[in-house]
């Protein structure tokens, strides 16, 4: 992960974490600290396994999409048709740190992905 100042109150997180079976997650956050405590600004998570792209987290506004409105204007972008297909993100916030819980997520991900590769040797 990289941390890149911009001026006398911004910043930009980007990276990309790996994880076992192939899943990543690639980040990008725009921070603003001019007061305390920071503020996430933007943000852009997405979650791969190899070359698929499996889901997306954003922050870009929907207003009129009433399924969204519980945690608005954080959602997720899920299959089919992720570009378009939202559900609610609960656990994101531009007030607290969101990594911990996709983190977790993908942890769940992986946790499956051990079950089913047991399950294919016995």
């Amino acid at each position: 992960m990289i941390l890149a100042k911009r001026g006398a109150y911004l910043a930009r997180v980007s990276g990309e974490l790996q994880f076992d079976h192939g899943f990543r997650l690639i980040v990008r956050e725009r921070i603003l600290y001019h007061r305390l405590p920071s503020l996430i600004d933007e943000y852009g998570y997405e979650v791969w396994q190899g070359n698929e792209k499996l889901y997306w987290y954003d922050a870009q506004p929907h207003p009129d999409e009433p399924t969204l409105q519980s945690t608005y204007p954080h959602h997720k972008h899920v299959q089919p048709n992720m570009k378009n297909n939202r559900v609610p993100a609960p656990g994101n916030s531009f007030n607290s740190p969101n990594l911990s819980g996709i983190i977790r997520e993908i942890e769940g991900l992986i946790e499956k992905a051990n079950k089913e590769t047991k399950s294919k040797r016995t």
